[in-house]
């Protein structure tokens, strides 16, 4: 009976395993990669009785994104912006878009909205060097205005590699575009934000965007209340 037991939750880890990589294909717009072993397999296909898949690292991401034209955002773009931080990072943050700041220096968060995200992030025990920061998409849209669909879908596969890329152990969703965008909803950042949601296994916490703190400052409270959750989920502790 044991024998049997341990057999059927085998197979329902199988399961569970290819159902994880059909998902995840469909998001980085690359069927069934999951049936030929090498670098583009997902960071959750270790199946039992199998070696680990090669996995792919940022750079290979950024290599394939190159130069890219794939949307008239590289029309009026300075700089792309890929990400930064560590490749080991056990939280990552995502947010919408580059903004001005961001498009001229080729990096994200580092303008007025940019540096109170370092201040949470140092104040939650890390520097930037410790997490990652990246957005969904990677140019600016023009005049900051709100991702097109298209933009999204074309974008998004990047970033599915990229979190793939660095397994962290939570992801941090900064505002309504990034929270909808990873969680397939549509519902209110306001009722998304305080708990954590499920992204492929990886616990992933909404809250507000720091653009949106700097008009809204009574706001910090609630991210911090959200932050503090990330924190105790890496035991990193967190006072109140």
């Amino acid at each position: 009976m044991a024998a049997r037991q341990d057999l059927a939750a085998e197979f329902m880890q199988i399961v569970d395993s290819l159902t994880m990589s059909v998902i995840l294909d469909r998001e980085r717009m690359r069927p069934l990669s999951y049936l030929t072993p090498g670098k583009d397999a997902p960071m959750t296909d270790k199946l039992p009785g199998t070696q680990m898949f090669q996995k792919e690292t940022l750079q290979d991401v950024r290599e394939e994104l190159g130069d890219c034209r794939r949307c008239s955002l590289c029309e009026k773009r300075k700089n792309l912006v890929f990400g930064e931080g560590s490749d080991h990072a056990e939280v990552v943050f995502v947010g919408e878009a580059p903004g001005a700041d961001e498009d001229l220096q080729g990096r994200p968060f580092v303008g007025r909205a940019g540096q109170l995200l370092t201040k949470i992030i140092e104040a939650m025990g890390f520097s930037r060097a410790d997490v990652y920061i990246c957005n969904i998409l990677k140019c600016r849209p023009p005049g900051n205005r709100n991702p097109l669909p298209e933009e999204i879908q074309l974008c998004e596969p990047f970033l599915v590699r990229q979190l793939e890329a660095i397994a962290p152990k939570a992801i941090c969703a900064l505002g309504t575009f990034a929270a909808h965008t990873l969680l397939k909803n549509d519902v209110p950042i306001t009722v998304l934000r305080g708990r954590f949601h499920d992204y492929h296994g990886i616990p992933l916490m909404p809250t507000y965007h720091p653009a949106y703190l700097l008009r809204n400052p009574s706001a910090k409270k609630q991210v911090w209340e959200d932050v503090q959750q990330i924190m105790k989920r890496l035991d990193k502790g967190a006072d109140a």
